[in-house]
């Protein structure tokens, strides 16, 4: 028999279900990220309206500073949503995390600010930052696990790479409605209510990714666990069983997860407060590269199926190693050519690695602990680096005044995930356990 076999021994599902599971969550992980970074890309007027300062500076990296404590909230949701995911199923815990995030950000857009309120009011932008963090923990490693069990075999690094493709469609999504929402509404217009139309549009599409995954069934992998016998404590079955595969994950993301929000949630910020760049360039080509990345994705995801994840992996964690200094380097520049080609060269070494991403990182684990070790091993990391990378790259430009200097951030990031991946073992022929 064959070694190339990619799939758990489980009851055959149809090619409706295959296309039902990946719309569903794409669509739940495309809006979950959409909510999450339509804060960060309205991260200049929150700052005005929520954190008043003499020093627009201040005022940005208060608003980085909230950013990054929602992410604090995402080992709560990783325990809570993870022990749904593997004692109740996938489809419950990923209802519940769209219903949570669409909520908290719709409630972000309906906030008095701090003309109206005072303190009351980035007390209460916390409080939601908490709330989507929390939903937003349990999306990703609950996106990933779906994907890759109810993929065809053969084919798990494709169907995987569509979590990254909805999440970086995610970000396209909420670059674009910021963009747009920031050229209908005028400067005063916009402080007065035009910021809030983005978070408004996240609860209404809220609405159809709950509709998509109420009537989706659960992975053959899943069905098959359950049937093979009760299921106790996934939290502390991970922890006794799978700690040197948390913390590969845990390390597997440090790199891959400083590149998002370095590179597509801080860098817009960067380019127009340090390197001068006109806000309609930056804009532009933060969507050209965004878009490259969408599409590019799910070809290394595709191309994963075929030679392997490993080396996908190492030259996209590689590339960071080697490309951050040159690419700030470009962007400092200050020409829009340079932005642009800087912008595609980012998306190409991200698509590298986002592609082969999930499938590998859901291999590490076994079926029965899947949602909760792999959401502790991921989110742990995005929580300590994701989250702070905007708000660290911020602090680094103001205490050395060079804004060279924040491309150390995600070239030392990249070497721990280059040296983890060096150490795990290449998985994309094996079944899933």
């Amino acid at each position: 028999m064959s070694t190339s076999t990619n799939a758990v021994s489980a009851p055959p599902t149809s090619l409706r279900q295959h296309r039902r599971a990946l719309a569903a969550s794409s669509v739940g992980n495309l809006m979950e990220q959409y909510d999450n970074l339509v804060y960060a890309y309205s991260a200049t007027v929150l700052g005005a309206l929520f954190f008043p300062s003499e020093n627009d500076a201040v005022g940005v990296l208060s608003t980085f500073a909230v950013f990054a404590v929602g992410f604090f909230a995402r080992p709560l949701g990783t325990i809570v949503f993870g022990h749904i995911g593997d004692r109740l199923g996938r489809r419950p815990a990923l209802v519940l995390s769209v219903v949570v995030m669409g909520l908290a950000t719709a409630l972000i857009g309906c906030l008095p600010t701090y003309d109206s309120i005072g303190a009351l009011a980035p007390v209460l932008l916390v409080v939601l930052r908490l709330f989507q963090g929390f939903a937003v923990a349990g999306e990703w490693a609950g996106s990933a696990a779906m994907l890759v069990e109810f993929a065809p075999p053969g084919r798990r690094g494709v169907f995987g790479s569509f979590n990254q493709v909805s999440t970086a469609a995610g970000f396209l999504v909420a670059a674009a409605v910021v963009a747009a929402n920031s050229a209908v509404f005028s400067d005063e217009a916009m402080l007065a209510y035009g910021w809030r139309v983005p978070f408004l549009l996240g609860g209404i599409t809220a609405a159809v990714a709950v509709l998509l995954r109420m009537g989706l069934e659960e992975t053959p992998a899943f069905v098959e666990d359950e049937e093979a016998g009760a299921r106790r404590s996934p939290l502390r079955t991970a922890f006794a069983q799978q700690k040197t595969a948390m913390f590969q994950g845990f390390c597997f993301t440090v790199g891959w997860t400083v590149a998002y929000f370095f590179f597509l949630t801080y860098l817009p910020t960067y380019l127009r407060t340090e390197a001068g760049i006109d806000p309609d360039v930056v804009s532009v080509s933060n969507l050209v590269g965004t878009g490259v990345l969408t599409v590019s994705i799910a070809l290394f995801g595709l191309w994963s199926d075929r030679i392997g994840r490993k080396r996908l992996l190492l030259v996209g964690s590689g590339g960071f190693v080697v490309l951050s200094f040159p690419v700030m380097m470009l962007f400092g520049t200050g020409h829009a050519a340079a932005v642009y080609i800087g912008q595609i060269l980012i998306a190409l070494t991200l698509a590298c690695f986002s592609g082969p991403g999930p499938a590998a990182l859901a291999e590490l684990f076994p079926t029965s602990v899947r949602y909760s070790a792999l959401g502790i091993g991921y989110n742990f990391s995005v929580m300590a680096f994701g989250g702070t990378a905007a708000f660290i790259a911020s602090g680094i430009v103001a205490a050395t005044g060079v804004p060279l200097a924040v491309a150390a951030l995600p070239a030392a990031a990249a070497l721990v995930t280059f040296l983890t991946v060096c150490t795990m073992p290449e998985s994309y022929r094996s079944p899933l356990r």
